[in-house]
């Protein structure tokens, strides 16, 4: 098989398609047209894309169906232009990390750009040009009109990426991706009605932070940020909370639903990125007091008690475990 021909991986209501690399052309569009429309055409049709971007077709994504609801991640490394399907009737997100997003919206002038960092939702009622400057990565999610125009009526909703409510949607269609191939009935069912819950959290600026489905992307969402500041002095489950717009009783009751807290997450993280530290060659190795500073545990003896508790050895024993020369 060619290493340079698209990847194409069909699970249940997924899929994943990878046709970055230079020279694949055509053939990449043929590889995303041929999955996206066995696999969620039915809820949302593939965009008649311009002859360009046929012709150039360099991206990697991975899309998922949730009953009515598509949700597609996209990381371009060519331009992409063209226009939604003839049967759009959709309240559409564009969340963009990287790049630009611009559409036309009609009846509306004008163009209108999601860059990097923002969110984008409104209803659209007929197909829309779109294109993209090349190495823009965006989510997109597709959901059922007739859920959420009561709600949104003729607004465009924006904002940044970084809100509350839209981490934990973003977090939620992220664990959708990892576990649709294994859910059942019951799951698929939970997985729709949190994905449409957080939706019309974005909408209204606020979630029901009481709702008990919604407890497992409010987890996710806390763990994604913790990743991102596991260096921050700051770092707390009250921090957490803050960030998230949440209570720290509601964020405690949301990781308790899975049968952790909130600081074991931090503190297990922290172990876990000093043990890949001990595995670093010995010339670049922080000492035992060193990386109890860095990851900021309370003294040296704490950091050894703790990392002892979870491993099962010492840093030291550990270092040395790794190190050639005891191999």
């Amino acid at each position: 098989m060619n290493n340079a021909a698209p990847k194409a991986e069909r699970s249940r209501g997924a899929f994943l398609l990878d046709s970055t690399s230079a020279g694949v052309g055509p053939r990449g569009f043929d590889a995303l047209r041929h999955v996206w429309e066995t696999q969620i055409g039915d809820v949302f049709q593939l965009p008649s894309f311009s002859p360009a971007t046929i012709g150039d077709l360099r991206v990697k994504g991975r899309a998922a169906k949730v009953r009515d609801v598509a949700i597609a991640d996209v990381r371009s490394v060519s331009a992409l232009a063209g226009t939604p399907g003839d049967d759009h009737d959709a309240v559409v997100m564009h969340v963009v990390r990287r790049g630009r997003w611009t559409l036309d919206d009609p009846p509306d002038p004008g163009r209108h750009t999601v860059s990097a960092g923002q969110f984008r939702l409104r209803h659209f009622v007929r197909p829309y040009a779109f294109e993209t400057t090349p190495h823009t990565t965006t989510k997109i999610l597709a959901l059922p009109a007739a859920r959420l125009s009561p709600l949104l009526g003729d607004r465009i909703i924006t904002g940044p990426a970084d809100s509350a409510e839209v981490r934990l949607l973003v977090a939620h269609t992220n664990m959708v991706h990892e576990n649709i191939a294994d859910l059942g009935p019951a799951g698929v069912h939970a997985a729709h009605s949190a994905l449409i819950e957080l939706a019309k959290a974005v909408v209204q600026g606020q979630f029901d932070d009481a709702e008990p489905r919604l407890a497992p992307a409010l987890a996710q969402a806390a763990k994604d940020l913790a990743d991102s500041h596991l260096a921050d002095p700051e770092l707390s489950p009250a921090m957490l909370a803050s960030q998230l717009n949440v209570s720290l009783r509601t964020l405690q009751r949301a990781f308790a639903a899975s049968g952790e807290s909130v600081a074991a997450y931090i503190r297990e993280r922290r172990l876990e990125e000093a043990r890949l530290a001990l595995s670093a060659p010995s010339g670049r190795r922080l000492t035992v007091s060193e990386l109890a500073a860095h990851w900021h545990f309370a003294d040296s003896s704490h950091f050894i008690r703790a990392f002892k508790k979870h491993f099962g050895r010492t840093p030291a024993d550990y270092a040395a475990s790794t190190s050639p020369s005891e191999r």
